[in-house]
Parts: structure tokens; sequence; C-alpha cells
């Protein structure tokens, strides 16, 4: 067990930033001595921010975004397709799609995938308001941006068989060679999903 090197105040902020997503124990330090140097033009903004946040985040009742507003930005934002609905699993897969301006549309945040192995059942998921959605009679396509695992693959058929019955047109996102992938790097599965949905030129 290492050795504190700092006050507790100090201590605790290491563990804190250790928790954050890509950062482990040494990171959290580089991250903490960083914010400490800044204090004045970094930390004080950034904890005055946190603070700000911290009682205005709210989790929108029509997607699933998490917003300050609830109906969230995405979802009152009028240039947006209503027609087109993209459903995702998490907030951070709605977001990377925000960043790559890839669609004009309106999403649906499941809030997970199906995944018997951890007890992640229909139940667990946002899939009723996913169903009413759809049942309103504005939404004509449904894109599945779902992982390619089995968990996500397991959930996209689940939910295309949810919508059998309804008229809306049910997609998902293409799956094989990434953008700049040498083939010889690529897995079997990666591949194979590519040749199955290979398009003409």
């Amino acid at each position: 067990m290492s050795r504190a090197v700092a006050g507790p105040e100090i201590e605790r902020l290491i563990q804190l930033l250790a928790r954050l997503p890509g950062l482990g124990p040494r990171s959290a330090r580089r991250a903490a001595l960083h914010l400490i140097k800044k204090r004045e033009t970094l930390m004080a903004p950034l904890a005055a921010s946190l603070g700000e946040a911290l009682g205005k985040i709210v989790v929108c009742r029509v997607c699933g975004n998490v917003d300050t507003r609830d109906p969230c930005t995405v979802c009152t934002d009028p240039h947006r397709d209503p027609h087109v609905l993209v459903v995702v699993a998490d907030v951070a897969d709605l977001w990377a799609l925000e960043r790559a301006s890839a669609i004009n549309a309106r999403y649906h945040v499941l809030g997970g995938v199906l995944s018997p192995l951890d007890g992640i059942g229909p139940d667990d998921l946002n899939l009723g308001s996913l169903l009413a959605r759809v049942r309103d009679g504005h939404v004509g396509e449904v894109i599945l941006a779902l992982g390619a695992t089995v968990d996500g693959q397991t959930t996209a058929h689940y939910i295309t068989d949810l919508l059998r019955e309804t008229a809306v047109k049910v997609s998902r996102l293409a799956q094989g060679v990434p953008v700049g992938g040498e083939l010889d790097h690529l897995d079997e599965g990666t591949l194979s999903a590519a040749i199955r949905a290979r398009t003409a030129l």
C-alpha cells in the first residue's frame, strides 16, 4: 500500500478522480496535481461548475438523455426530424452520435442492454416509453444504434420483435470494416459482418 504524500483533502481528491473512467491511481495523481497547480484558472471554475450543475441535472422524461432541462435540449430542438428515432443503450452513445453529427434525428435511451447473465431483463430497460413513442404515430423509422456485442444484438432482435406489429421501419447501424482499417488487423467477426453487409458500388 502506497503512503500518503499529501493531506487528507488532496488524497480524497485523488481517490475520487481515480473513480473516473480512463483514470487509474497514477493518472488521478497527475490530474489532481495539475488541478492544484492551476487552482485559480481551472480548479475553482471546475468546482463552481460542478456545484452549479449538481442541483440542475435531470433525466429527460421523453428520451432518457441527461441535461439541465426536461424535456432536454435534443427533444426540444425544432430542427430535428421527428419521424426518425435513434435507439441507443446509454447517454454516452447518444453523445457520441451527436459528436459525429451523423444524423439530425430524435433519440431514445434504453438505459442498458438485455443481459441475462447480469440479471438485466426487458423490465429493466426503457422499453415501455419506446413503444409509446412509436405508437403515437409520428415515428416513421427506428434506427437501432446498439453495440455489436451479443447483448447488443440480442436487444436489437428483441426490439425488432416488439415493433413488428407497428408500421414503423426498423433499421440498424452498418457493421464491418472501420474507416481507415486494414483487413489483416481485423477480427474474424468484423470481417464476416463486413462481407454480409456489403453494398453495390
